[in-house]
C-alpha cells in the first residue's frame, strides 16, 4: 500500500477534508466596542479611530474599505492586538487584548491570529516550507513536525514541489501563497489580511484572493481584509466602509439562497 506523503502531527488532530495540521477552532466572536485611537501629543493629534463597534463572527469574512487615512489599517491593528486603542475594548475569547502583557499578546498573535501582508514579509534566507512553518516553530513545535504540517498547507495551496525554493526563486503569487500557508499553519481563529493583493498584477491578485478566501473558509477561521479594491471586497460576506475613523456604511453580500430566489 502506498503511504501518504505527509501524516498528521500527533498533537494536532486533522478533521476529514482539511489539510495536515488543521484543527477546529473554538467558535468565538471577535468583539470591538467603542474603539478610539489618537496619535500624537497634545496640540498636534490625529484621531485615527473615532468610536468603532464591530463584531466578527466565527468563520465570517469581512472587508474593511476606505480612502487613505480613513482608519482601516489602524482598526485592523487594534483588532489583532498589534497596537492598543486609546479607549474602548477588543475582546477575544473573553480577554481584553489591551489588558494583556506583551508576551501574552505576542503568543496570541502567533497561536490564535494569522497574518497576510501586502508584501508577504517572508524571510529571504529561508525556503518556503520553513517560512510557512515559522509560527509553529516559534510555538515550540519540533522542526520536523512543523515542516511536515507546513508542507501539507503548501501542497493544499498548489505549491507541492516548491517547498525548498527561497522567496527570491518564487513568483509574486507563489510568495503570497507561502504567506497564506504561514497564516493558516497554526490553526488560527482569525486571519487578518492587509491589502494582500496590492503588490500583484490584476490576474495574479485575483488568483491569490481566490486561494486565500477558499483556504480560510476551509480552515473555519474568520477573515478580515483591509482593501481599497471593491473587487476584493466582493469576495467577503460583509463590507464595512470607513471614513474619518468611523464605519459609515455596511454592506452584506446576498446569500446563495437569496440570489437564487431573485432569479
Amino acid at each position: 500500500m502506498t503511504q501518504p506523503l505527509l501524516s498528521p502531527a500527533p498533537t494536532r488532530a486533522t478533521p476529514p477534508g482539511l489539510p495536515v495540521g488543521q484543527r477546529p477552532t473554538t467558535p468565538t466572536p471577535l468583539v470591538a466596542t467603542g474603539l478610539t485611537k489618537t496619535y500624537g501629543t497634545s496640540g498636534a493629534t490625529t484621531q485615527a479611530l473615532a468610536g468603532v463597534d464591530l463584531t466578527i463572527a466565527p468563520g465570517e469574512s469581512v472587508a474593511i474599505m476606505g480612502p487613505s487615512g480613513s482608519g482601516k489599517t489602524t482598526l485592523l491593528h487594534c483588532l489583532a492586538g498589534i497596537i492598543a486603542p486609546t479607549s474602548g475594548t477588543v475582546l477575544w475569547r473573553d480577554e481584553d487584548l489591551a489588558s494583556l502583557g506583551e508576551a501574552r499578546r505576542t503568543a496570541l498573535r502567533r497561536q490564535d491570529f494569522g497574518f497576510v501582508f501586502q508584501s508577504g514579509q517572508l524571510l529571504p534566507e529561508l525556503p518556503a516550507v520553513e517560512n510557512a512553518a515559522i509560527p509553529l516553530m516559534l510555538d515550540g513545535v519540533p522542526r520536523a513536525e512543523a515542516t511536515r504540517v507546513a508542507a501539507g498547507w503548501l501542497a493544499h495551496l498548489g505549491l507541492a514541489g516548491l517547498e525548498q525554493r527561497r522567496p527570491g526563486e518564487l513568483s509574486g503569487g507563489q510568495a503570497q501563497r507561502v504567506a497564506i500557508a504561514r497564516a493558516l499553519v497554526g490553526s488560527p481563529g482569525v486571519v487578518f489580511a492587509d491589502e494582500p493583493t496590492g503588490a500583484l498584477d490584476q490576474a495574479t491578485g485575483a488568483e491569490v484572493l481566490a486561494v486565500l478566501t477558499s483556504a480560510v473558509r476551509a480552515s473555519g477561521a474568520a477573515l478580515v481584509i483591509v482593501t481599497h479594491d471593491p473587487g476584493v471586497a466582493r469576495h467577503c460576506g460583509r463590507t464595512l466602509a470607513m471614513r474619518d475613523g468611523q464605519v459609515v456604511r455596511e454592506f452584506v453580500a446576498p446569500t446563495t439562497a437569496a440570489t437564487e430566489a431573485d432569479r
